[in-house]
C-alpha cells in the first residue's frame, strides 16, 4: 500500500512500525525546523530572548492557540505536560477533610497518583467511580459516573479521551450536569488537540489541559493549561519565581506567575503557530477522517484475534484515531518489549488495574500494511508462546 505523501515529512525511523503516536506524537519536519529556528535565536542572544523578546513571542503563540481552541489568549499558559498542569491545580485546590474529588476508574495513572497524593495530605477522598465496559451509550456512561456523586463531592476530574482505553467521554454533558450541581470541573484533554475538535467556549470546563506535542505535532514538552478567569487567583504556580509580586507586573497575575519560571528553554511553546498552520495547510480534518476510518475498520478484527470484545460501539462518538483492544496477558511489559525488539513494532501494552490493553494509534503515515504487521506478529506470538491467552 502506497504511503501518504505527507509520510515523508516525519522524522520517524522507517525501520520501525510506529503505532504509538498517542504517547508523545511525532514532529513533522517544518515544525521541527521551526523549533530549531527558535533555538538558534535563543543561543545567538540568550539574554534578549529569555528576558525580553520571549514575552512577545509567547503572547503571539498563545494568541494563535487561543484562536484555535476558542479561548482568550490570557486565560491559557504553556506547561511542559498535562501532568505538570494538573499538579498546579491539585496542589492549590482547596480541599477540606472528607471532601471528595469524583473521577472514573479509567484515568491516566500519573494523575490518579497526583490526586491521591494531595487528597491524602488534606484528609480528602479521591473517588474512582467504576465505569461499565464495554460502553454502550453516552447516557449509560453519565449514569455510571454520577453514581459516585455524594454530598461531599467538591469537584470532578475526568479525561476527554482516556490513555489506556482510548475512549472518548461525553465531557460536555458531564460538565453541564456538574456545574448545575455546583461542582468545580477539571478536564484532562491530553489527547484532544489536533485529534478531535476542541472548543473551550462550548465545553465550559473550569479547568482544561491539553498536549500540543501529541496530535498537534509540536515538539515534546509543549502543553497548555486553561483556567476560567474568575478562578485563576485560586491557583499558585508550582515554582515561585520573579513573577510573584513582580517589580514590573503585567496586566495578568496568572501569566506573571506561570510564564516566569526561571531559566528554561521554552522554544517548543513557540512552535504552536507553525503547527496550527501546518495542520490547516494540509487539510488535517480530512486526514483525521481517513485515519479514523482505518483505525475503526480494523478494531473488530483484532478483538476477534485476541478473543476479546470492543470497548464501545465502533463509531466516532466513542473512538478517534486510537483503538485499545483488551488483551489477556499476565506480562504486558514483556509483550511490549517483544513486539518492539523482535518485530520492530512500537505500540503500548498497558495495565489499567486488573485489565490490560494494547492500543494502536493511526496517523497520516500509517497504512493497512502496518496494522497487518501487528496482526501477524500477535498471531505468531499466540501460536508460539504462552504470553497471550485466547
Amino acid at each position: 500500500m502506497q504511503n501518504h505523501p505527507l509520510a515523508s515529512q516525519f522524522l520517524l525511523n522507517p525501520n520501525i512500525t510506529f503505532l504509538n503516536f498517542g504517547s508523545f506524537g511525532a514532529c513533522p519536519k517544518p515544525i521541527f525546523y521551526d523549533l530549531q529556528k527558535w533555538q538558534l535565536e535563543l543561543e545567538t542572544e540568550p539574554v534578549q530572548f529569555i528576558a525580553f523578546n520571549g514575552f512577545e513571542y509567547l503572547k503571539k503563540s498563545r494568541e494563535a492557540l487561543g484562536k484555535h481552541i476558542n479561548c482568550h489568549a490570557d486565560d491559557v499558559v504553556y506547561t511542559p505536560s498535562p501532568s505538570y498542569a494538573i499538579n498546579i491545580i491539585a496542589k492549590s485546590f482547596k480541599l477540606n477533610p472528607e471532601d471528595e474529588i469524583l473521577t472514573t476508574n479509567l484515568e491516566y495513572g500519573a494523575l490518579d497518583r497526583t490526586w491521591n497524593y494531595y487528597c491524602k495530605k488534606a484528609g480528602a477522598k479521591y473517588v474512582r467511580q467504576p465505569i461499565t465496559l464495554p460502553l454502550t451509550t453516552k447516557e449509560k456512561f453519565i449514569e455510571d459516573f454520577f453514581k459516585g456523586l455524594t454530598p461531599k463531592t467538591k469537584a470532578i476530574f475526568i479525561s476527554q479521551i482516556t490513555s489506556t482505553t482510548a475512549l472518548i467521554f461525553p465531557v460536555k454533558e458531564i460538565c453541564e450536569i456538574a456545574k448545575a450541581k455546583g461542582l468545580f470541573t477539571i478536564v484532562d484533554g491530553a489527547h484532544v488537540p489536533g485529534h478531535i475538535p476542541l472548543n473551550l467556549a462550548e465545553l465550559k470546563a473550569d479547568v482544561y489541559t491539553g498536549a500540543c506535542h501529541k496530535w498537534m505535532c509540536t515538539p515534546k514538552g509543549c502543553s497548555f493549561l486553561y483556567i476560567k478567569k474568575e478562578f485563576q487567583p485560586l491557583f499558585d504556580p508550582l515554582i515561585i519565581s520573579w513573577g510573584y509580586e513582580s517589580a514590573t507586573p503585567s496586566h495578568s497575575q496568572f501569566l506573571d506567575y506561570n510564564q516566569i519560571q526561571g531559566t528554561r528553554d521554552f522554544t517548543a511553546f513557540l512552535t504552536v503557530p507553525k503547527a496550527i498552520q501546518f495542520l490547516q495547510d494540509n487539510n488535517w480534518d480530512k486526514i483525521a477522517v481517513d485515519c479514523r476510518a482505518l483505525a475503526h475498520k480494523n478494531y473488530q478484527r483484532f478483538c476477534t484475534l485476541l478473543n476479546t470484545q470492543p470497548l464501545c460501539p465502533i463509531t466516532d462518538e466513542f473512538l478517534g484515531q486510537m483503538c485499545s483492544i483488551p488483551i489477556k496477558t499476565s506480562q504486558p511489559e514483556k509483550l511490549q518489549r517483544l513486539l518492539f525488539e523482535k518485530y520492530k513494532i512500537e505500540i503500548p501494552v498497558m495495565r489499567q488495574d486488573a485489565l490490560v490493553f494494547i492500543r494502536y494509534s493511526i496517523q497520516v503515515f500509517n497504512t493497512q500494511q502496518h496494522l497487518d504487521s501487528l496482526y501477524n506478529a500477535l498471531n505468531e506470538i499466540i501460536s508460539q508462546t504462552d504470553l497471550i491467552q485466547v
